[in-house]
């Protein structure tokens, strides 16, 4: 008997599967929706980023001024993550984004009408960023908690990539846009842009259905606080996550050092600091497209722990690279291990909260998310300072891969851990 020829590979299929999966898009009207706001909403986050330094840095000409307007939105941005949290899981998803949308709108228009006047109020721009900060940590909460809310629970992962392709293309168009804009049409104008894109997120979350949390959502008020932190405490998997998250971005993430590597390291110039900063976000942008492959991921955790020990390693690499190229290949593999773990971290988080819960989750994830860069860079600053700029960032790496296997040691749950249909589930080993 003549046996049978194997199948042939069908010409490209692989890549195919590699590609960004665009299910939801094409399946969940909603979803549609959904995204179709995060649109607007990622222009309406990036504008600010460029165009507050430059009208304060315009206004006063100090450096000073400028990081104390950052600092001044860390504080606010956690606590309105943690009240967001709190409120998204007591009313209406949909209405707490239109009303954050609608506050943000009102907020951009303010920045616009001062940036008009003959001489802008500094006082002004320091007020509406800190109303803009704690603003957008209600954002994100809500629309986390939205998700499962448009696509079911075996497309979360693909959803999650989609909107991760907003977020780099944003970091990585829309920053180097403002700054064209802001010379060509002046920073009022820049800011009315904002404030339009804020209404055009409002207009397309208008379309969703009510959003309502499971059994009717929970009071708001500390106590709800409590539940939600209490629950994070009691999850072995959620907390495996955060910690994992912290160590990556605290140990190594080395952005801080970027000018001294760009210039002194590298012997470039302020475009090479500028390359460097932008190779990340090219890297994750590359990742999101090629994130298919995501949706058929089964063992979560042990994919999750592998791609940030990759992500530790590159960092390695690039406080070793002693040429541009190959610094720069190796902060895009961290940005793309970086943006897979981040997808796949979410979906976790996502699956294993309850929806009466995933507002406070998701906004404890999102203070973790905020804080950690800025303890990254204090501590790559002070150790760089210590030692020096490549020692900080290679002994920075190596924490951060040695992070992974302490914490695949403490958290087995993670080792153990499936993603099958829609459900995670903890693959027990059998008793002897």
């Amino acid at each position: 008997m003549t046996p049978m020829p194997p199948a042939p590979v069908r010409r490209g299929a692989w890549l195919r599967g590699m590609a960004v999966d665009g299910t939801p898009l094409r399946t969940s009207r909603d979803f549609r929706w959904l995204w179709f706001g995060d649109v607007f909403a990622t222009i309406g986050r990036q504008i600010p980023l460029v165009a507050i330094p430059l009208q304060v840095y315009a206004l006063t000409r100090s450096s000073l001024l400028v990081g104390l307007v950052s600092l001044a939105q860390v504080v606010p941005l956690i606590v309105g993550s943690l009240v967001g949290g709190v409120v998204v899981d007591a009313h209406d998803r949909r209405r707490v984004l239109l009303l954050t949308l609608a506050f943000t709108t009102v907020v951009a228009a303010g920045f616009a009408i001062n940036a008009s006047r003959e001489r802008p109020l500094l006082w002004v721009v320091f007020v509406l960023a800190v109303l803009q900060a704690t603003a957008s940590g209600f954002d994100a909460p809500a629309r986390r908690a939205a998700l499962p809310h448009v696509v079911p629970m075996t497309l979360v992962p693909s959803a999650l990539a989609l909107q991760q392709i907003l977020s780099n293309l944003g970091k990585l168009l829309i920053p180097a846009a403002t700054g064209v804009l802001i010379a060509a049409l002046g920073i009022d104008s820049v800011f009315w842009i904002h404030a339009g894109s804020a209404l055009l997120g409002l207009l397309a979350t208008s379309r969703l259905p009510a959003l309502r949390p499971a059994g009717g959502g929970r009071r708001a008020g500390w106590s709800s606080l409590r539940e939600g932190l209490g629950y994070v405490g009691t999850q072995p998997m959620i907390r495996a996550v955060f910690l994992l998250d912290i160590s990556a971005m605290v140990f190594g993430l080395p952005r801080a050092l970027f000018p001294a590597i760009g210039t002194e390291v590298l012997g470039g110039t302020a475009a090479t600091v500028g390359l460097l900063y932008s190779a990340p976000g090219a890297g994750a942008l590359l990742g999101a497209l090629t994130s298919g492959w995501m949706a058929r991921v089964r063992r979560i955790g042990r994919v999750i722990m592998v791609w940030i020990a990759i992500y530790g390693l590159a960092i390695v690499g690039f406080g070793l690279s002693p040429w541009l190229p190959l610094a720069l290949a190796f902060l895009v593999l961290s940005g793309s291990a970086d943006m897979i773990s981040a997808t796949l971290r979410n979906t976790l988080i996502t699956v294993n909260t309850p929806d009466e819960l995933r507002g406070r989750v998701a906004s404890v994830n999102k203070a973790v998310v905020s804080g950690g860069p800025l303890l990254g860079d204090t501590r790559a600053g002070v150790q760089a300072t210590l030692t020096s700029a490549g020692l900080s960032i290679v002994t920075g790496g190596l924490a951060c891969f040695a992070a992974v296997g302490l914490i695949a040691w403490r958290f087995p749950v993670m080792r153990r851990v499936v993603f099958r249909d829609g459900e995670l589930v903890d693959r027990q080993p059998s008793p002897r």
